[in-house]
């Protein structure tokens, strides 16, 4: 999802000798893995009320006021710097709309993305929209509809970690640094949140399948 860590090293570089176009190539060669992060990770209910455009774009502004900080302290990857970004702007936001419309933004509370052990994403990928007959189609919708309350039901933790290293495609190393963990805590930490999905999954409490 990220785009290549070498060819943004090279043009980091080249922000640091003052090259401007540099920094534009930077900022919009990360816009689509930041729009489809913002997308996947922003409230149903709050996507309602506000673009995911405008996040986007405020991200990036905000990206280019804060590189020169980071160009000169580069605590992490510039990938892993920007989705921090990104997120924090996400939590501020659902932040304020829930402290706003509390009640109805709780209710309508839901994931945009739908993840889970891999076998069920092998199956899952395997259906593909061109190909699927009705009752293919009906299978995926249920699948789809089984895994988002199964993590509707996880740990805040375990949803955003399983979204990273699923959705995000962050390498164990990557989640572990954007955590503040180590490898090893972030392996078990992704393992435990499986764990806990497979068990939702398992005792099929959202009674859409098998019912």
């Amino acid at each position: 999802m990220w785009p290549d860590s070498e060819q943004t090293q090279e043009l980091l570089k080249s922000a640091v000798d003052g090259d401007d176009s540099a920094v534009n190539q930077l900022l919009n060669r990360h816009r689509d893995a930041v729009r489809k992060m913002v997308h996947m990770r922003m409230d149903r209910a709050v996507a309602a009320r506000v673009d995911a455009s405008d996040v986007v774009q405020d991200v990036m502004l905000e990206a280019n006021q804060r590189l020169s900080d980071y160009i000169q302290n580069p605590s992490m990857p510039f990938h892993l710097w920007l989705r921090q970004l990104a997120k924090d702007r996400l939590i501020d936001m659902h932040r304020r709309h829930r402290d706003a419309q509390r009640r109805s933004v709780d209710r309508e509370r839901s994931l945009n993305a739908t993840y889970a052990d891999q076998s069920s994403l092998n199956l899952a990928a395997q259906l593909k929209d061109h190909e699927l007959t009705p009752a293919a189609a009906t299978i995926r919708r249920e699948l789809e509809e089984r895994f988002l309350a199964a993590l509707s039901e996880l740990g805040e933790d375990d949803r955003d970690i399983i979204v990273m290293r699923h959705q995000e495609h962050l390498s164990n190393s990557e989640v572990a640094e954007a955590l503040g963990l180590s490898s090893a805590a972030a392996g078990m930490r992704y393992l435990r949140a499986l764990r806990r999905l497979r068990d939702v999954l398992g005792s099929d409490h959202s009674g859409n399948i098998g019912s």
